[in-house]
């Protein structure tokens, strides 16, 4: 029972990694900065790190079997927007980069990132008829991106007020995660898909360097930058490669069996079916190691798992991740959850591939 659950020193830590994680912006298009920090710091773990042209990072280690290989995405990039206009009045309208609404950021604040400059500016999101006072469709108008806007924490009262401080069209816009961890193991964020599998698997590149895990056969982890755009870890797949494991979220609502307290075995998205020889193992694996798991189908969604079969990718390709309520809003989960994923990841990691 959750009123009985006690946050362990471990599990708390995990939390911590992922909130870290939140709080580095990196919507698709402008991941360089949490990849060259990620980079850094298994590079001083003596970790050998590839930067891929297209702006990931793939790390191969070997494992018992090296004929057959295993590959394990999960991506940084997040949701986010960017600068579509600079408004007569000075406030900016956006564009957005993911599949979110509208409504479901209308009161965040978030940050500019000067193409021009290494200046960073604040601001609010906010719809242009938000005060109740002065409009009458304040409760009824569409939210949209005529509607929505960029309220800046600036004196600008004109397009070149804006264009003056170093702003332009194309400049990315990155929310603030607002990121709380609570004393009986939840964690509250945005970007937590899918900032949560990327902590997990730095978490295991870290254990497998210390030779803490023993992994069956040579894995390729890969940290892809541009799954929100659909089309993140659909590359770098070597010709050893027989398996495909993508680490996101689990989808939770009407008709979902997963939750924020088990790990989500997907057994079908958008693009179709996964693979059934591999989610039956990722099913026994959990039994046989107590796990609690769910198997769900998730209607609107793609991972980089589909997106590598879509580009050619001769796989068995599957999906699992922590359950995540609120997807593409503001996201939660539980520290249960979270260990669940860590456990059956390294529970595969760790087990003999199934013909």
């Amino acid at each position: 029972m959750l009123k009985d659950y006690v946050l362990n020193e471990k599990s708390k830590n995990r939390l911590i990694n992922i909130a870290a994680l939140t709080n580095i912006p990196s919507p698709t298009g402008y991941t360089q900065n949490i990849i060259a920090q990620i980079q850094n710091e298994l590079e001083a773990s003596g970790v050998k790190v590839e930067h891929t042209p297209k702006g990931g990072l793939l790390v191969s280690l070997e494992g018992k079997d090296t004929n057959k290989h295993r590959f394990v995405t999960a991506h940084v990039d997040t949701l986010g927007a960017i600068v579509r206009a600079i408004k007569p009045n000075g406030r900016i309208k956006i564009d957005l980069i993911g599949g979110f609404t509208y409504n479901s950021i209308e009161g965040t604040y978030c940050t500019i990132h000067s193409s021009m400059s290494d200046k960073m500016f604040t601001g609010t999101i906010l719809m242009h008829q938000t005060s109740v006072h002065v409009y009458k469709d304040a409760r009824t108008a569409e939210r949209n991106q005529d509607n929505m806007e960029i309220r800046l924490d600036e004196l600008v009262n004109s397009e070149a007020d804006v264009r003056e401080l170093g702003i332009e069209v194309g400049d990315f816009i990155s929310f603030e995660s607002r990121v709380e961890i609570t004393d009986n193991g939840y964690i509250k964020s945005r970007h937590l898909d899918d900032k949560v599998s990327v902590s997990l698997l730095l978490e295991i590149i870290q254990a497998v360097s210390k030779n803490e895990i023993k992994l069956a056969h040579s894995t390729h982890f890969y940290i892809s930058t541009n799954e929100e755009i659909g089309y993140g870890g659909n590359s770098n797949i070597s010709d050893e490669v027989v398996e495909y494991l993508a680490v996101d979220m689990g989808a939770l609502g009407d008709d979902q069996q997963s939750d924020e307290y088990t790990v989500s075995i997907c057994v079908k998205d958008g693009s179709g079916p996964y693979h059934l020889g591999l989610r039956n193992q990722l099913v026994k694996l959990s039994q046989e190691n107590n796990i609690p798991y769910k198997l769900d189908i998730y209607p609107y969604y793609g991972s980089d798992a589909s997106a590598a079969m879509k580009a050619g990718a001769d796989v068995r390709h599957g999906l699992l991740g922590a359950g995540i309520d609120a997807s593409h809003a503001f996201e939660r989960t539980h520290a249960q959850s979270v260990d669940a994923t860590y456990n059956l990841l390294v529970a595969y990691l760790e087990s003999a591939m199934i013909d």
